[in-house]
């Protein structure tokens, strides 16, 4: 095989467009100048076609690295950019009460007991409980809408827009502006101190001031309810006992009045009685008078004053029978009508009782109520911040840097795992 033969073979896969045979005039030297010049040709197209594919050691760094620049780097840096130039300031008004009741207990407690009070579980927690969910909750909302417009201290311009009322991507509802108002005021009891304290964060002094100062006027406003409340359940049920009772012994004493003057007694017990000891005395009268009368019979027959003492007698016996009848007698007597009077007596005797009872519940009413009033003490009164406490810039750009790249190892050691349990081709 000559030497136009092989080179020919090494040039095809370069330069697919050679001739076979060059067809030179001057024998081989000729194909060794051709051959010559076809190699210089494939040299230079071999360079210009691999120089685009070399890469500069920047953008080789970068793709090699684009999985941490994607998922650490960038966050981190867009957290920076945020949290550095465009984030506003946020400023942080505190207040603290207390619920406390008039007439709490001092007297001296167990170990248990002091306990229990100190971790806040005093006499008025329940009530602390009750005014906290009210801060929280859609009145306490409604109330600050209608009282100083919170909705527009929260969308003021001075926010940023990812921090203002609307947040992207919701609307201006009322659900939302209460979604955005549970991150924006916080009400919590501290077990430490027993103190329940408000929180408000606003994007201005002056706001965040007047909203914490507005829930704890709303607060107060709302223990005075309770207690109101409370104290209008007991007494006025015991008032209502009151009045009817009064009502009843009223009733009682005109009934028993009336009674009275139609049939024209006054008391039948002690007028019977009377009419008794007078019906006793005459008769006793009569049986000594009878005596002298029956003594005379025997001793002087003719007397002339046994007509009078007989007349005397029967004049006594007369008025016994009168006596008698006022007592006993059909239809008139003392006797009958002494059952109407019995029971019109009775009731009112029950009726004097039951009102005695009620008028001793409602003074046993008021004063339970009296123990039952909690008033609410301000500890710590609304501050006006000078200085904004949020956003802690650094540290949430720390906490971005942070999660970001632990779920950078997370993905990384994920790929790892499908890598080595991938089937080998």
């Amino acid at each position: 095989m000559d030497n136009s033969a092989l080179n020919d073979s090494a040039i095809k896969p370069f330069w697919p467009c050679a001739p076979t045979d060059v067809g030179l005039a001057g024998g081989s030297l000729g194909s060794l100048e051709a051959q010559h010049k076809i190699m210089n040709v494939n040299s230079s197209f071999r360079v210009e076609a691999e120089a685009p594919l070399q890469q500069s050691p920047i953008a080789h760094w970068l793709k090699k690295r684009r999985g941490f620049l994607l998922m650490v780097a960038l966050p981190t840096f867009l957290a920076a950019l945020y949290y550095g130039l465009i984030a506003s300031d946020v400023y942080l008004s505190e207040s603290r009460f207390v619920i406390k009741s008039p007439d709490q207990k001092r007297s001296q407690m167990s170990t248990l007991a002091n306990l229990v009070q100190t971790t806040g579980m005093s006499g008025g927690h329940e009530q602390t409980s009750e005014v906290l969910t009210y801060v929280r909750s859609r009145d306490a909302l409604e109330a600050l809408e209608k009282n100083i417009s919170i909705r527009g201290r929260f969308s003021t311009r001075k926010a940023d827009f990812l921090s203002r009322f609307p947040l992207p991507f919701a609307d201006s509802s009322f659900e939302s502006l209460f979604k955005y108002y549970g991150k924006r005021v916080d009400a919590r009891i501290d077990t430490e101190t027993g103190t329940a304290t408000i929180k408000v964060e606003a994007f201005t002094p002056q706001d965040a001031y007047i909203i914490n100062r507005e829930l704890l006027d709303l607060s107060e406003a709302l223990v005075n309810r309770l207690n109101s409340r409370a104290q209008s359940k007991g007494i006025v049920e015991a008032q209502k006992q009151v009045e009817v009772a009064t009502q009843r012994a009223k009733t009682a004493r005109i009934a028993l009045a009336q009674y009275r003057n139609a049939q024209a007694l006054i008391d039948p017990g002690k007028q019977a009685g009377g009419a008794l000891e007078i019906a006793n005395t005459l008769i006793g009268e009569r049986a000594a008078l009878q005596a002298q009368l029956d003594l005379m019979h025997r001793l002087t027959p003719s007397n002339p004053s046994i007509p009078a003492l007989r007349s005397r007698i029967n004049a006594i016996s007369v008025q016994i029978a009168s006596q008698d009848s006022r007592v006993v007698g059909n239809g008139n007597g003392i006797a009958s009508k002494m059952g109407g009077y019995e029971n019109l007596l009775v009731e009112q005797e029950f009726s004097t009782a039951s009102l005695t009872a009620a008028n001793a519940a409602l003074v046993q009413a008021r004063a339970e109520a009296q123990r039952q009033q909690f008033y609410l003490e301000r500890v710590v009164d609304p501050n006006t911040p000078d200085t904004p406490l949020l956003p802690k810039r650094f540290l949430n750009v720390l906490v971005v840097f942070a999660a970001a790249l632990c779920l950078y190892f997370i993905a990384w050691m994920f790929m790892i795992g499908v890598l080595e349990h991938a089937p080998e081709d």
